[in-house]
């Protein structure tokens, strides 16, 4: 089992190898959706002598979640799993912002395990005792991934799914995606019944199906070079809202917009930095970065997102979970960016439709 350590968490591939072609004929395979769920991805690697919890960047996060390694210890034989670490009360998945609190904790207290309990949920089996079964279709794995999970304990379970039927419309999968929602996932994941786990590969043959939360107009304060091809452009914005006559930060982002579109915005930023003087206050006035380049609040994004929660990481006090540039808006003013006023109404409808107060 020392192998699995290289073994990384990821969708699989489109193409299917011509041993899981044979093995189905020539039937076109059925679709499956599971939850998608608002967590940490997470590999389980279980042998009777060592129990580890790796982490899409394969870092060992067991000890921060021990009831998780009990539950997982328990269990017969040695196997591998995928799935998703979620914060849960009363069999119900709370928003990723819960578990935050037990994130790289290397001690964790009884008192916290009880705030904040959480539950592995598997959705895929790697391999078991001394067979890998990468190479097998999902529905050979989710068969041993129940053999497994036979009489797990509570802080373990099987990741519930059900088959799409064949010729299913868009209204049968947006009544699934809105029942998903209701329980508090963040979506669906439609796959292939024959796939195969190929890891680092993403493909066709799963399919992720989210909704942003919602979109806000905003203006960008501050800008800076990226990374890789784009360390020579201006790509990575900090947009902020309107807050009275002022503006406050309310998060970053980073992908949107095309090679072009930066292109064209990196020489207008660049020729409307603000000077030296006005840029001193604005750093202090929007609590921005030494290394960002303040420039001209004229540029309008509107900016999707997953998630809103409260934090101190800005001064709006609110950060916007996965932020995302849905486009330009030339024809939008400053003054025509959204408020305060209405992340707040966001953040409580949000609140409502996760049926959880604060």
């Amino acid at each position: 089992m020392s192998g699995f350590r290289s073994c990384q968490a990821s969708t699989p591939r489109v193409a299917q190898s011509s041993t899981a072609r044979r093995r189905h004929g020539p039937e076109i395979p059925r679709l499956d959706n599971p939850n998608k769920y608002d967590g940490i991805r997470a590999q389980a690697h279980v042998t009777p002598n060592r129990v580890s919890l790796f982490s899409r960047t394969l870092n060992d996060v067991a000890a921060s979640y021990p009831e998780v390694v009990e539950a997982l210890r328990a269990l017969a034989g040695s196997f591998a799993l995928d799935g998703e670490i979620v914060a849960i009360r009363d069999d119900r998945v709370l928003p990723f912002r819960f578990l935050q609190a037990r994130l790289q904790r290397k001690d964790v207290s009884a008192e916290l395990m009880r705030e904040v309990p959480v539950r592995y949920v598997a959705f895929d089996a790697l391999a078991r005792d001394d067979e890998f079964l990468l190479d097998h279709p999902l529905a050979d794995r989710r068969a041993r991934l129940a053999e497994v999970l036979a009489g797990a304990g509570d802080a373990v379970a099987l990741a519930p799914w059900t088959a799409l039927e064949a010729g299913a419309g868009a209204e049968a999968i947006h009544e699934r995606f809105e029942e998903s929602r209701a329980r508090g996932d963040e979506g669906l994941v439609f796959k292939r019944t024959d796939s195969l786990y190929t890891p680092g590969r993403r493909g066709k043959s799963w399919l992720k199906l989210k909704r942003e939360l919602a979109t806000l107009d905003c203006v960008i304060v501050g800008v800076e070079r990226g990374h890789g091809k784009r360390v020579n452009v201006l790509s990575d914005y900090t947009f902020a809202v309107r807050d009275g006559d002022d503006l406050a930060v309310i998060g970053k982002a980073y992908s949107g917009l095309t090679d072009v579109e930066i292109a064209e915005m990196t020489q207008w930023f660049e020729a409307h930095r603000l000077p030296p003087p006005e840029a001193r206050a604005a750093y202090e006035r929007l609590d921005l970065k030494r290394h960002e380049i303040v420039v001209e609040p004229s540029v309008v994004i509107e900016i999707a997102f997953d998630i809103i929660q409260k934090s101190d990481l800005h001064k709006s006090g609110y950060a916007l979970r996965f932020p995302r540039i849905v486009r330009l808006r030339p024809d939008k003013r400053p003054q025509d960016a959204d408020t305060i006023k209405r992340v707040a109404e966001i953040y409580a409808e949000m609140l409502v439709r996760e049926q959880i107060s604060e």
